[in-house]
């Protein structure tokens, strides 16, 4: 699964401005990865609404009690990385203190993050 990041997803709209009248919403589904061009009427207060609540990140932060094998493990049975992939966060988090270890929808996020907690890692969404 691509996800987009949200400035991409302003710089396409802006782009591609031309193809509608200014009450014209962009239909943009992240959870796909694919920008869809597409028209629904909105009035002005409603335009742009909901973009920022589709998109959230769960952040994993660097602890000095847990060993490197059990946050692998743990991303690799809650967030369903591959090693390489939860090895990679794991060594991000450490060096650099947190890193992004998932985007999605808040509902999609929160089991993983209450899963994550209970195993003792510290972890946010942001």
């Amino acid at each position: 699964m691509k996800f987009i990041h949200p400035s991409k997803v302003s710089e396409n709209i802006q782009k591609n401005s031309h193809l509608s009248t200014p009450y014209d919403r962009k239909i943009v589904s992240l959870r796909h990865g694919i920008i869809a061009m597409g028209k629904e009427k909105l009035s002005p207060d409603q335009q742009g609404e909901g973009l920022e609540e589709l998109l959230h990140t769960l952040i994993l932060f660097n602890d000095d009690i847990h060993s490197f094998d059990f946050v692998i493990d743990s991303l690799i049975e809650v967030c369903r990385h591959k090693p390489e992939q939860a090895e990679q966060c794991t060594l991000i988090a450490h060096l650099k203190g947190k890193c992004g270890i998932m985007t999605g929808s808040f509902e999609e996020l929160k089991p993983k993050f209450d899963t994550l907690t209970n195993r003792g890692l510290s972890v946010e969404i942001d």
